[in-house]
């Protein structure tokens, strides 16, 4: 199974696709999808929405993980942010890819078995759980592989909470 996992924003949206089989999680691609900060919030939407279905066809993941939205102290910020999460939402909905939501608490959880783990902290284990030769950077790749991570780990209770 692919998962991809995203790391919400408007001006740097962070990607992440591993491969899980069985217990084993495989890194098959991070990054960052960037939007033109001179640009009008419609025309970077409009690029974010491109770009990420081109990863969905390049890639074509079988399910995905999307950091929920946590407190902005910039209220501004936070609707650019929700506009864009809409938009991203939105894309993978359209392409038929299962959306899983999880919140930054329960994503440090997973990965570093606490809940208010410092970034650096998340990367190095990151690093060490994926067998990657280096720590993944930026920030808002390594957020989305951690969330991709987060899902795949919480996939079986997910499962068998359906039935």
């Amino acid at each position: 199974m692919v998962i991809l996992g995203i790391d919400p924003g408007y001006g740097r949206i962070g990607f992440g696709l591993l491969e899980k089989k069985g217990n084993n999680f495989k890194t098959i691609d991070y990054g960052v999808i960037y939007t033109d900060k001179n640009q009008e919030l419609p025309k970077r939407l409009l690029k974010i929405n491109y770009d990420l279905k081109m990863l969905i066809e390049k890639y074509n993941p079988n399910e995905s993980a999307v950091e929920k939205l946590y407190f902005f102290k910039n209220v501004a910020t936070a609707i650019q942010v929700g506009e864009a999460r809409g938009v991203i939402l939105l894309c993978l909905e359209k392409e038929n890819i299962p959306i899983y939501e999880y919140t930054p608490f329960q994503i440090k959880q997973a990965v570093t078995g606490y809940g208010r783990a410092e970034k650096g902290q998340i990367q190095r284990t990151l690093k060490i759980l994926l067998n990657l030769e280096k720590t993944p950077t930026p920030d808002d790749a390594a957020d989305a592989l951690a969330t991709a991570f987060c899902h795949g780990n919480f996939r079986r209770s997910l499962k068998n909470a359906e039935y």
